[in-house]
Order: C-alpha cells, then structure tokens, then sequence
C-alpha cells in the first residue's frame, strides 16, 4: 500500500529499530511508496514512511532492491556531493559519500548477505542508511 510520506524533521532525527519478520509487511508499503514516486525518487527509507524500523528500498541499476538491518562494513574514496529528499522541502544540501562501500543487509528470508556497490547506487545506500541512523542531510 502507497504510504504518505513523513515531513517531521524531529521524527525523521530518530533511529530505527532492527526489522524482524514481523516488519514484511512494512518492506512492502515502502517498495510500493517508492514504486509511486519513482519519477522524483531513487531511494527511500522505512522511516521516511511513519516506521521505525532498519528496511531500505532503492534503485539497483534499474532494478529494486530491499535491505534489512543494512551496515555499511567498510568504504573508501570519500567526495563532497549534493543531495535531495523527499522528506525534506528545500534545496539540494552538501554531504560527504563514499564512492565505493561493502554493505551487510538481510534479505526478505532474513538470511545475511554482503555485498559491494559503487558510484551512485553506494551513494543511494548510503543515504537511506543515515535516514536508519536518523542522521538528515
């Protein structure tokens, strides 16, 4: 089900709790959101949506993939890019992203998986995994 998207700057700077199985249903309200606004979004993130909880939904080279309890375990090649939200009115604001990242994430079986990403997927990931840690650009 589409999802109204979440504008409350002080909810948004919360952090989100683990996913478990029970939260499935969340991960399909949020790819179904993200589906609705793919015109103007690549990626978003379970609090962008009113839920608490570590599940990312984004754009893999076309194809979408969905992250539970995403970590960025390692990353190199820092840059100084600019970045837009959806739950954010406004301009595009300066942030620093690495170009090239290793991810651990579970999958909707909850098994873990890693794996590594670069240029604009990595920056994609890296910015709905601060919208997990409650950190808004």
């Amino acid at each position: 089900m589409v999802k109204e998207l979440m504008h409350d700057p002080i909810f948004l700077s919360l952090k989100s709790e683990p996913a478990t199985v029970g939260d499935l249903e969340i991960a399909k309200d949020l790819l179904d959101t993200l589906t609705a606004h793919q015109d103007g979004c690549v990626g978003m993130a379970a609090n962008m949506i009113g839920e608490l909880k570590r599940i990312i939904c984004f754009d893999n080279q076309g194809v979408y993939m969905t992250m539970f309890n995403p970590e960025i375990i390692r990353c190199s090649d820092l840059y100084e890019t600019e970045e837009g939200c959806l739950s954010l009115l406004g301009e595009p604001r300066k942030t620093k992203r690495y170009k090239k990242i290793r991810v651990q994430y579970q999958t909707a079986d909850f098994k873990v998986h890693s794996k590594t990403f670069e240029g604009w997927t990595a920056q994609i990931i890296q910015h709905e995994i601060d919208h997990c840690n409650g950190i808004l650009i």
